[in-house]
């Protein structure tokens, strides 16, 4: 089972001080900072998929690349980009949620084809067009029109993009996209797909459904899928059923969600082998949005948020050194959080206090909690919450190489 980052151009930089919350005058970002597989070993996953939506822009608008990355991008290709290793592959894609709602995806099958080429990537997967919608018995309801239209143009672009591939001599892979709604229609895709040629299937618009409706497809699928012919399902990460999945033929998967939730979910940011626990909130004076709205409506003050925000960063340093007890980190925390988010807000103390007692950056293997203790565990900034998806992703790898597939 292979598992795919999404490309999110997320870095971290090495120099960074964290006592001051400052980088070095010296840090040039593209040279200096580093991803996931330069920070931690191993490496937290196979390999990467980029969106050309991403690095090109569709018609919604520009790419999340800059004109000096993307030029940059093209001219070295992806290995190079991303500082690979030799053991990581790549797998690129349209990125069809960034055009869901226009009417016919945005770009043409020799653009896409030119794309994949030129960057050199190992894969490339089918212009595909998202279907979100889902009917558990198909038999029982009938397809809306513009679902079946979208399947439709999904199949379509597969085949001109499989024959194009091989009359141009396309030295990737091609990856057929599959698109439905429900078990029979993405089995009418995987084997349609198949029949223009494709051993290799990417099952597309899954992210909303949930695991036992991700299996029933499978095994709908399974009655037409070919011995030979792997799947790979597109932006799902749910490793509680990555066993089952494997049974039916999934051989691969891309997710950004350990990562996101470092900094996206509101309580389970920070990932152990057998738990999540809530990271420690410590807004920045000078660098929250919303603790800025504030001050500058009155609300609070800011001589006393600096104040407060400083000693809870003491009491959280101190208590890793084992030189303060948890109850005064716990009054340090309150008095802050009560400043910041008011009366009426939600705390998050009885959290804190689980973090903070069971202390697990203390024992975890990850090369980012050893070098930098308790600051992993202290939501704050990018570089904190970075560095936490960065260790999240170390949790699920070590929890994919627990399975057992076969």
């Amino acid at each position: 089972m292979k598992f795919y980052f999404p490309d999110s151009q997320d870095l971290v930089s090495p120099t960074y001080d964290f006592i001051n919350d400052e980088y070095s005058p010296y840090r040039v970002r593209q040279r200096d900072d580093v991803y996931a597989h330069q920070a931690v070993t191993p490496i937290p996953y196979d390999g990467i998929l980029v969106s050309k939506a991403v690095v090109d822009g569709s018609m919604k608008g520009a790419g999340k690349y800059s004109a000096p990355q993307r030029e940059r991008f093209y001219r070295l290709g992806v290995k190079n980009f991303f500082r690979l290793p030799e053991t990581c592959s790549t797998i690129g894609d349209c990125g069809a949620f960034n055009y869901i709602d226009e009417e016919h995806p945005p770009y043409e099958v020799d653009e896409v084809l030119d794309f994949y080429g030129r960057c050199g990537f190992d894969a490339g997967i089918s212009i595909d067009h998202i279907i979100f919608g889902y009917i558990p018995e198909e038999s029982d309801a009938e397809p809306e029109a513009a679902w079946t239209n979208r399947q439709q143009i999904s199949l379509q672009l597969a085949e001109d993009f499989i024959t194009t591939a091989r009359t141009s001599g396309a030295r990737f892979e091609p990856v057929g996209a599959a698109q439905g709604w429900g078990p029979h229609s993405y089995a009418h895709s995987v084997q349609e797909l198949q029949k223009m040629g494709y051993r290799r299937i990417a099952l597309g618009g899954m992210v909303p459904l949930k695991s036992h409706e991700i299996l029933a497809c499978l095994r709908v699928i399974d009655t037409v899928r070919a011995p030979g012919t792997e799947l790979h399902l597109l932006g799902i990460n749910r490793v509680d059923s990555m066993e089952q999945f494997a049974r039916h033929g999934v051989t691969s998967f891309d997710s950004t969600s350990a990562f996101r939730q470092a900094f996206m979910d509101d309580r389970n940011n920070y990932h152990t082998a057998t738990d999540s626990y809530t990271a420690i909130r410590v807004p920045q004076v000078d660098g929250n949005p919303a603790l800025k709205r504030l001050i500058l409506s009155g609300s609070v003050s800011q001589a006393e948020a600096i104040i407060a925000e400083r000693a809870c960063l003491r009491a959280l340093r101190e208590f890793d050194r084992e030189e303060t007890p948890l109850e005064d980190v716990l009054t340090a925390l309150e008095a802050y959080e009560s400043l910041v988010l008011g009366p009426k807000k939600k705390s998050y103390l009885e959290y804190y206090e689980r973090t903070l007692s069971d202390a697990p950056w203390r024992n975890c293997p990850c090369a980012l909690c050893d070098k930098h203790g308790i600051e992993i565990a202290i939501f704050r900034g990018s570089e904190r919450n970075k560095r936490r998806g960065f260790h999240n992703l170390t949790v699920l790898e070590a929890k994919m190489r627990s399975l057992t597939f076969g």
